[in-house]
């Protein structure tokens, strides 16, 4: 949402290119979030209710900050590529088409990070056993920045791409948070396998809903609950998760 609001005011306001915005936008919600977690995140990282408290408060916080700054109408960006291709007779516009490149460039990415590189090796061990980690001489709260950083690197880059195609209010951040735990919870907790599986079963989902029902529109965000809350009465591991038992 931030990086959607800022792409918005450096493109429409400001007047700059959509190369020049993206990657400002980009760069300025990363820095963001190092901030946050220096002096928000980091002092409560050790009590996971806490951060959860904390992150959802931050939300709060900028989601008024921007109604308040741009108000609550909806904002539009004009479409940066005009024109679209036909695929088995379905016109595909030519912007849509690009979120689908960058989010498989940006899987494509993170998959190579997190295996193939030491910085990658660090997270996947850090996530493993944070006091393993620690005492392997691992700079755990420096790899938590920079996870941190990469994950809301990834959301500017999505609230950037999809900007010029959905709307832009203060409220967007909502319902994508919604489908993001139902895909995550379905896929499995660490896994990017299941994360991209659980993603295409719940989109499918979704389009069968909306095409289906009367007002399947309205219902889609239920079903995307539905079949978390399925999954983890019949398989809390997700689909591709790892069980674990708690040590007694």
């Amino acid at each position: 949402m931030l990086a959607a609001y800022c792409f918005y005011a450096l493109l429409v306001k400001g007047g700059l290119g959509f190369a020049a915005a993206a990657a400002i936008s980009v760069v300025a919600v990363t820095l963001l979030s190092v901030l946050c977690y220096r002096l928000v995140i980091e002092p409560v990282r050790e009590h996971e209710a806490a951060v959860l408290i904390a992150t959802i408060a931050l939300a709060l916080i900028f989601q008024e900050l921007m109604l308040f700054s741009f108000g609550g109408h909806y904002l539009g960006i004009p479409s940066t590529l005009e024109g679209g291709v036909r695929v088995l007779g379905v016109s595909i516009p030519y912007q849509r088409l690009l979120i689908l490149v960058v989010a498989a460039a940006m899987l494509a990415i993170v998959w190579f990070v997190l295996y193939r590189t030491r910085l990658g090796l660090a997270i996947r061990a850090t996530a493993n056993d944070l006091e393993v980690a620690n005492l392997m001489g691992m700079n755990v709260q420096r790899i938590a920045m920079a996870t941190v950083a990469m994950s809301v690197a990834l959301a500017a880059i999505a609230g950037v791409v999809v900007a010029p195609v959905f709307v832009v209010d203060p409220f967007m951040w909502l319902a994508p948070l919604v489908t993001m735990l139902a895909i995550v919870v379905l896929g499995g907790l660490g896994s990017m396998k299941g994360s991209l599986i659980g993603a295409l079963v719940i989109g499918y989902v979704e389009a069968i809903t909306v095409f289906a029902l009367p007002a399947g529109a309205y219902l889609k965000g239920a079903v995307a609950l539905a079949i978390m809350v399925a999954v983890l009465l019949v398989r809390p591991e997700g689909l591709f998760g790892v069980a674990f038992e708690e040590e007694r």
